[in-house]
């Protein structure tokens, strides 16, 4: 598999838009693919290619935050497999995911161990660079 690296690009070099327009809620579910979500959202917000955002509160119709979601111009999901609860919460609240990656889609087996590996979360944050458009 060919690997990418993420470097400190700006999202608005990537795609034209900025970190605050591309909101990233991953699953954070209570397995590896769930955590390895996570790892990748906090990854992708460090690289400046959106910004991590809080799933339960959208579930939870937190106004501030579903205000924000609505005003993102990139609404990313990071599942950690089929069950899609990210990406199920947020079209449940009325938003439409532009973006969605899986992390088990990825060839990473889910398990309940919750070890989270640096090249794994690479792997996502890398696919999730790839559909945002980012080289």
């Amino acid at each position: 598999m060919n690997k990418k690296v993420l470097t400190n690009m700006s999202v608005q070099e990537a795609c034209g838009c900025s970190a605050d327009e591309i909101l990233v809620y991953p699953c954070a579910g209570g397995s590896n693919v769930g955590q390895l979500s996570n790892a990748a959202g906090v990854e992708l917000t460090q690289n400046h290619l959106g910004r991590l955002f809080c799933l339960a509160a959208i579930g939870g119709h937190i106004a501030p935050k579903t205000e924000a979601a609505r005003s993102a111009t990139r609404v990313v999901a990071i599942d950690g497999c089929a069950d899609f609860c990210s990406r199920k919460t947020l079209e449940h609240a009325g938003f439409d995911v532009t973006d969605h990656v899986v992390v088990t889609d990825l060839g990473i087996k889910k398990d309940k161990d919750l070890v989270v590996n640096h090249e794994d979360v690479q792997r996502v944050s890398s696919a999730v660079a790839d559909s945002l458009g980012a080289k």
